[in-house]
Parts: structure tokens; sequence; C-alpha cells
């Protein structure tokens, strides 16, 4: 699964752990997610998020 990183807090969503603080678990793949989930750090929207590469 593709992990993807938040361009202003630098926080990395890893579907293999999920965001368990936001009630998001392990295996959720980030195009799955939520539309209104925001970053759990900076609350940076999911859209502006970037692939890991």
């Amino acid at each position: 699964m593709q992990r993807y990183f938040c361009d202003i807090c630098g926080y990395i969503y890893d579907p293999e752990i999920g965001d368990l603080d936001n009630d998001i678990e392990p295996g959720i793949k980030f195009e799955d997610l939520p539309d209104d989930w925001t970053c759990p750090i900076c609350n940076f929207e999911k859209e502006l998020f970037s692939l890991q590469i």
C-alpha cells in the first residue's frame, strides 16, 4: 500500500498503521479515507497530501 505525506508538517499516513486517534483502522488505503479526514497533526486537508515516493 502506498503512503502519503502532509506537505505542511511532514506527517506520513501509512495504511499499515492507520490513524487510530481518528478511528481509522490499519489496512485503510489513503484513497478510502473519509473526504473530511485531515492531517492529525496540523489539520491539513486530505486533497493536498502527496504520494510518498
